[in-house]
């Protein structure tokens, strides 16, 4: 009888999935970004398709050098592949008011 050979992978690294596309819609509106949570895998292709339902708003992720303007009734549609696993900050960078400060939300990659 011929069986095949067991193949095990004894370490804690994940194995690597091949990178998909992920598009996400996402609203931005006064002091929040919704959703304010994006969880992806590394590797992935993102898409994230942004509209402003009032004022102009900015979308700035730091780690992966993203900074774009979203005006007011348009969308603006952002693509990068994240290539690094963490938690990374996004935020407004258009000052849009006094809660402009809170206007933020969370990047996770696994």
């Amino acid at each position: 009888i011929n069986t095949p050979p067991v193949i095990s992978d004894d370490s804690d690294e994940p194995i690597d999935t091949p990178s998909k596309e992920v598009t996400i819609n996402m609203k931005a509106r006064t002091w929040e970004f919704e959703p304010s949570t994006i969880t992806v895998k590394k590797g992935d292709k993102v898409k994230l398709i942004i509209t402003s339902e009032d004022v102009k708003h900015g979308f700035k992720l730091p780690d992966f050098n993203i900074n774009k303007d979203i005006e007011p009734g348009k969308t603006t549609t952002i693509e990068f592949t994240v290539d690094k696993i963490g938690t990374f900050n996004f935020m407004c960078s258009v000052l849009c008011g006094s809660g402009h400060s809170d206007m933020k939300g969370t990047l996770v990659v696994e």
